[in-house]
């Protein structure tokens, strides 16, 4: 739950270890509109993981996005796991 607390401020938290942080900024990537993943942010995936890996670690990303706007369109109230950055 510590770590869930502090998402807000995974760039900085030394409670995320690197490979967390770089899945995190991916997340990011994927989610936030306009942002998008660049070839450098791939090219770090493919330093830390292989092809399988990235395939499901962006299979899980997709599938809570899709859960988002799912759960948005129907007005099911959020969890209350992950605030949004100000």
């Amino acid at each position: 739950m510590d770590k869930i607390a502090a998402l807000d401020a995974w760039r900085d938290s030394p409670m995320f270890q690197p490979e967390e942080r770089l899945a995190l900024e991916y997340a990011e990537a994927m989610t936030v509109s306009g942002q998008g993943v660049d070839d450098h942010l791939r090219s770090r995936l493919k330093l830390q993981w292989d092809d399988n890996a990235i395939v499901e670690l962006t299979g899980l990303i997709a599938f809570q996005n899709l859960s988002s706007k799912f759960n948005a369109a129907l007005d099911v109230p959020p969890q209350g796991f992950c605030q949004m950055p100000k």
